[in-house]
């Protein structure tokens, strides 16, 4: 297994949950990026208070105004990263900022299937097009011909809820607009995974586990995995994964999630 050795990368959502975690993981490796950029829609706010404070002991991570439902906000951002890298490329782009509506089949409606749709897949989908020019510079400019993590990558977080032959926690929550997006996502992460073979771009669909944070929590049920679980275990297979896995989608552990 390589080391996941990267200059730059981008988490979305990075203000809590596992996108926080993200963002301190890759802070914490031993050979730490030069740029971590950190998205969230009000950096500025109570609920980014731990990404400031980190923000304040590490000149590394730069905090990015970035509402992914909103396409001027996305293009914002990319030239923001832009600016701050210079001439360089963005090695790895992680499609992490998601949201989640307890809806059933009888109760969904479509404001909320729109909202969930808009931020889930239809922002990753932005997020790669307006990324990709820093993508394909991180690409062009690494060694080797191989695809990986650390040369240039597209890592969208999806779920387990959303492989229609897996059907994860169906007993426990229906969640339909949420099941449907990360479907969605998934496609869309085969689409770029075949769109951006030419570029050198690697696209990989991960499954974080049912993890212990705001959204993961369902009522009385107390998901079985740890935040910290889920980040070390997705860097250890972002480490080790090259063209063969490009439009794969996996868990955690690198194991192969049905689609």
């Amino acid at each position: 297994m390589g080391e996941l050795n990267v200059c730059s990368v981008l988490v979305t959502g990075a203000n809590r949950g596992i996108g926080l975690g993200l963002v301190q993981h890759f802070l914490g490796l031993p050979n730490p990026p030069q740029w971590v950029f950190a998205g969230c829609r009000d950096p500025k706010g109570q609920r980014a208070q731990e990404l400031q404070n980190l923000a304040s002991k590490h000149p590394s991570l730069v905090i990015i105004p970035l509402e992914v439902a909103d396409p001027s906000s996305i293009k914002a951002a990319a030239a923001k990263v832009g600016e701050h890298l210079g001439g360089s490329g963005l090695n790895l782009l992680i499609n992490n900022a998601a949201i989640l509506k307890l809806t059933s089949v009888d109760t969904e409606k479509l404001e909320t299937m729109i909202e969930v749709y808009t931020t889930n897949t239809v922002g990753p989908l932005l997020l790669g097009e307006a990324f990709l020019p820093l993508l394909k510079k991180a690409a062009q400019g690494s060694p080797g011909s191989g695809m990986s993590c650390s040369k240039a990558a597209i890592v969208n977080i999806s779920s387990s809820a959303g492989s229609i032959e897996d059907v994860f926690l169906w007993e426990l929550v229906h969640m339909v607009s949420y099941r449907c997006s990360k479907a969605a996502l998934n496609m869309l992460t085969k689409c770029q995974s075949l769109a951006y073979k030419e570029h050198g771009i690697l696209c990989v669909t991960l499954h974080p586990g049912w993890v212990i944070t705001d959204m993961g929590v369902l009522g009385s049920f107390k998901p079985p995995v740890t935040v910290d679980t889920s980040v070390q275990g997705m860097l250890k297979v972002l480490s080790s994964i090259s063209e063969k896995e490009t439009g794969t989608f996996l868990d955690w552990e690198g194991k192969v999630v049905p689609w």
